[in-house]
């Protein structure tokens, strides 16, 4: 499978235990996202935000699929595995800036369609 060079930001999606971690932005919460460096691919670019941001190593599994058109704001979003439960030292955020979200709480959040559809389909009943 050959991963292509992503364009634009990427959000990443980390879902752990039933809950979706946030970052601060200014006054809201949002997902953690970043530009992509040169010919890197989105998945490989939200697991690198993730960690450079909060700490969690990740990984990049699933881009969301936009059913062929692009996001308004020309951003992308992956899906990502948590692989640690504790973050590393070193965090761009401080822990008052990262938080984990029940999924139905998330709503509340600026998140872009195609991720209110994907979570839509993961809330636990």
């Amino acid at each position: 499978m050959r991963l292509e060079p992503a364009e634009g930001v990427v959000q990443a999606v980390v879902l752990y235990d039933g809950r979706l971690l946030l970052v601060a932005d200014g006054d809201a919460w949002t997902l953690p996202s970043g530009t992509p460096q040169p010919s890197e691919p989105a998945q490989a670019t939200a697991e690198r935000v993730v960690y450079e941001l909060t700490g969690y190593l990740v990984d990049g599994t699933e881009p969301l699929a936009t059913h062929g058109t692009a996001p308004a704001d020309g951003a992308s979003a992956v899906v990502c595995q948590l692989l640690s439960e504790s973050p590393s030292d070193g965090a761009a955020l401080a822990p008052e800036q990262v938080r984990w979200v029940p999924i139905p709480e998330a709503a509340d959040s600026v998140l872009p369609a195609v991720v209110r559809a994907y979570l839509q389909g993961h809330t636990p009943v």
